[in-house]
């Protein structure tokens, strides 16, 4: 995924200014897809050079409020449709798991146990960002919240992957 499909995303639910979208960037795409404000900003930018996204309606102090061109929308349908998502081949928790048998077994177990610690704490954060988010029946908070429980989930998962990875080691 690029930041450039995220916010074409995010528009066609509806039109929006980047600080809305960083809004979103930092609750509800937060574990899926980081972004800080200079990159959303500058690719709004190359959006609206590009004619996936137009200028809406423009407020004080410079704000934009943009929307998706049908140009943009017919790009994030191709993105969707047409692409494959890239694998995630790369893993540092993985690649340091590989090497454990460097450390001592009470080493090896500490790291396994902060990665429980860490999975716990990914949940605890989940939870507070499906608590905050005023979620609704439109696409993008339906979609959110599948997106969501991924995460919920995910993070369960590498905690018991986890628990039983320390009983493991002798």
């Amino acid at each position: 995924m690029s930041l450039r499909h995220a916010l074409l995303g995010l528009l066609s639910e509806r039109p929006a200014s980047g600080y809305d979208m960083l809004k979103s960037f930092d609750t509800a795409l937060a574990t899926v897809w980081p972004a800080t404000q200079s990159q959303i900003y500058t690719e709004l930018s190359r959006l609206a050079d590009a004619g996936l996204i137009s200028v809406a309606a423009e407020g004080p102090r410079g704000r934009k409020e943009y929307s998706l061109t049908d140009e943009g929308l017919a790009e994030l349908r191709h993105w969707l449709t047409e692409t494959k998502p890239q694998r995630n081949t790369r893993s540092d928790v993985l690649l340091r798991v590989f090497f454990l048998g460097v450390l001592t077994p009470e080493q090896a177990r500490g790291y396994l146990t902060e990665l429980m610690d860490m999975s716990e704490q990914g949940t605890a954060e989940l939870r507070a960002v499906e608590a905050s988010v005023d979620w609704g029946d439109d696409t993008l908070s339906v979609h959110g919240r599948i997106a969501l429980e991924y995460g919920i989930r995910f993070n369960a998962m590498r905690r018991e992957w986890a628990e039983w990875a320390a009983g493991q080691i002798r």
